[in-house]
């Protein structure tokens, strides 16, 4: 089994993330609850890209990260590597 190690230098954007500012419930939002909010969060967000970046690194499968819920990820994911 991999395990992955997250240092603080991998993490040290997110004080300066908007979400942080505003709480998990936009981020993470029950099943089939609009994303909405967390999305025009994030475009307001200077740090946006260093989110999407981490989300996708670390396979993050749940929320809203850089503007981009799971689905739009995983799309992304294929679509680069079909690239």
């Amino acid at each position: 089994m991999h395990i992955e190690a997250i240092t603080a230098s991998d993490i040290a954007w997110q004080d300066q993330a908007l979400c942080a500012q505003t709480g998990a419930d936009f981020f993470f939002p029950e099943p089939g609850s609009s994303v909405r909010e967390a999305k025009r969060i994030c475009g307001l967000c200077r740090i946006r890209s260093a989110c999407l970046e981490y989300a996708l690194t670390h396979d993050e499968r749940f929320g809203v990260w850089g503007g981009l819920s799971e689905k739009e990820r995983i799309h992304m994911r294929r679509t680069e590597g079909n690239g």
